[in-house]
């Protein structure tokens, strides 16, 4: 794959991923599949942060879809959070009691790896 096709998609990955994170996250969790995208016992203020957080990296990610190459360390940022926030939950889910959070491993757990996986593949190269 070549550097301007690679550019080209992690512009249209940026901004797909910004749109999910500002819109997505909150029916993921309570109406699509609270299962393995919620955890439990609900705790709707715990969920109000994530999903705030979510949405305002979001919108940076929309942003930095415009110039990739000048924001790198939000790009950086994305792929190391997402690596560490899904290996915590991926841990948390496999060792809970009763196997209550195992559905996470087939929802966001996996789709926060994906993020990091996509995205470093896509990274831009230093100008």
């Amino acid at each position: 794959m070549t550097e301007e096709s690679k550019a080209k998609i992690l512009k249209i990955f940026l901004i797909v991923t910004g749109i999910f994170f500002v819109i997505g996250i909150y029916p993921m969790m309570n109406h699509i599949a609270p299962e393995s995208w919620g955890w439990t016992p609900r705790q709707s203020e715990y969920e109000e942060m994530i999903i705030i957080i979510y949405a305002t990296l979001g919108v940076f990610l929309i942003l930095a879809a415009k110039n990739p190459s000048a924001h790198r360390s939000l790009l950086w940022f994305t792929v190391w959070s997402s690596i560490t926030h899904g290996g915590l939950m991926a841990y948390q889910a496999i060792t809970s009691e009763g196997g209550h959070e195992h559905a996470n491993l087939f929802g966001d757990v996996p789709a926060l790896f994906a993020v990091a996986i996509v995205l470093w593949f896509l990274m831009p190269k230093r100008v």
